[in-house]
């Protein structure tokens, strides 16, 4: 059997000049880097911002306005007690004011007596 010998079956290349290097160097560092986000995903992603900035100051708004009105209705409802207090010393006052008696008194301060015969009785309620 006979041996034979391998032969490389690459071609080595001169060295190029160094000019040629540079420009080589220069052109893959020309290469530009393709971009995260394309424009249309950077503005879809601004009018999102935008939308949730637009949204989270109308929350606050409307938020804003409703505790206005609560605050309104807790002082109505404030006033109505109030109003309620003084409706029942009133109702207090007047039915100590429509006895029988006082009337009584009153009309004899101011000179006035009773006579059966001028007495009308109308059917009442």
């Amino acid at each position: 059997m006979a041996v034979r010998a391998r032969q490389n079956s690459y071609i080595t290349q001169p060295a190029a000049p160094e000019h040629q290097q540079k420009q080589q160097v220069k052109k893959q560092g020309i290469k530009r880097k393709k971009a995260i986000f394309t424009v249309k995903e950077k503005m879809l992603f601004i009018a999102f911002v935008v939308m949730v900035a637009v949204l989270a100051v109308t929350i606050l708004h409307k938020q804003s306005s409703i505790q206005q009105t609560t605050m309104e209705i807790q002082e109505i409802e404030s006033q109505i007690t109030e109003i309620e207090k003084q409706n029942v010393d009133l109702k207090v006052q007047v039915s100590e004011l429509s006895t029988y008696e006082r009337i009584w008194e009153k009309a004899k301060a101011l000179g006035l007596t009773l006579n059966e015969k001028n007495v009308k009785v109308v059917p009442g309620e």
